[in-house]
């Protein structure tokens, strides 16, 4: 299955002048129906803004590719543990995929059809991630670890241009598909982006070795959902991301040129009563990697498998419960109201990142 391409072009041309006047027409409301539809039923969305360019998205890994390449004792004076790693490196070996230690996610994993079944990691995530934030934080929070400020490595003058950047550009991406989606949901405009606001919003790219492990079948990223709201990668140079959707079946994402990938998180889950699931993914070498890999060793280019990856979230103090005629879902009791900020850490304890030395 082929997932389809949503050209935001249009619907930035409509909204270009006063975003409190103009509304949409009935074309426009059909496609906000379409990008609502493919994350109800996919958890996973393409989407082609003018504003990302490839450029743009090139500019940021080669950046990456530079920093991961950098001895391991460098990388970690970056690390910043007692921030539950929400800003700074977090080394291979401290990201636990969810279905290591889920007992129910594992019961479900198990009845799956085996062509449909995970990678079966043997450990924590091999991967490297830095963790930058991106946009304003709130002045008072209940949730300082959240909003805390940035670390910025040694010997990367360019860094903060470049992070923030194609962070700033991949945020207003997604608030046009939040946008979209309320409208397609049937909820004001409004509805997600209002929360959005001084959210700690994180680019939080990944860095794996494949010199290092690129055999097939090593697992980078092991079964599991994202906790936040929606998110956002370009396209990666190494393939391996594979995706479930809605009905079960498993589906390696191909990222077109120009394109990029949108996916849903656990938090929009929450505002829709699970009308909208997080969506379930994995990274893993494929042959498709191998020969990737192959090709870049040819040409003298980095074997690290950068991924630029941006988690969108809804502000910390802010209340996640189920939004408009959501509420009456009869769902809703599943998803009760509580603070952002709250849940986020809820979630970081299971996956291991919680803590002053990553401890749940």
């Amino acid at each position: 299955m082929e997932l389809p391409v949503i050209d935001l072009k249009e619907y930035l041309a409509v909204l270009n002048g006063d975003p409190s006047t103009e509304k949409p027409g009935p074309e426009l409301i059909g496609l906000c129906k379409e990008v609502s539809r493919v994350l109800r039923e996919t958890g996973a969305l393409l989407v082609k803004d003018p504003r990302c360019t490839v450029e743009d998205n090139d500019r940021f890994i080669d950046m990456m590719e530079r920093y991961f390449e950098r001895p391991v004792d460098f990388k970690r004076q970056q690390e910043r543990p007692a921030l539950h790693y929400q800003v700074g490196v977090t080394p291979e070996g401290v990201e636990v995929p969810r279905s290591l230690v889920d007992g129910e996610m594992q019961e479900k994993l198990k009845a799956m059809p085996k062509e449909f079944q995970p990678a079966t990691p043997e450990g924590p995530d091999r991967k490297w991630r830095y963790m930058w934030r991106v946009g304003p934080r709130p002045s008072n929070t209940r949730f300082q670890e959240l909003n805390s400020e940035p670390v910025i490595p040694e010997g990367f003058p360019d860094w903060k241009d470049t992070m923030d950047s194609w962070g700033y550009k991949m945020i207003a991406a997604i608030e046009v598909v939040a946008e979209m989606a309320a409208i397609g949901f049937g909820l004001p405009k409004d509805a997600f982006t209002s929360l959005m606001k001084q959210g700690p919003h994180l680019l939080a790219p990944t860095g794996s070795d494949l010199r290092r492990y690129g055999q097939e079948g090593t697992v980078f990223a092991g079964y599991h959902y994202d906790l936040n709201f929606l998110t956002i990668h370009g396209r990666s140079r190494f393939p391996g991301l594979n995706i479930w959707l809605r009905n079960g079946q498993k589906v390696e994402v191909k990222v077109p040129i120009g394109c990029l990938l949108i996916q849903t998180g656990k938090q929009i889950e929450w505002l829709t009563a699970g009308d909208c699931i997080a969506g379930m993914h994995e990274v893993v070498v494929t042959d498709r990697t191998i020969e990737a890999i192959n090709r870049a060793s040819e040409q003298n280019r980095s074997l690290w498998r950068v991924s630029s990856t941006l988690f969108s979230h809804i502000a910390s103090d802010a209340v996640l419960k189920p939004l408009g005629h959501f509420a009456e879902s009869p769902l809703a009791s599943k998803y009760p109201s509580m603070c952002a900020g709250e849940f986020v850490e809820q979630e970081l304890a299971v996956i291991n990142l919680k803590g002053s030395k990553g401890e749940p």
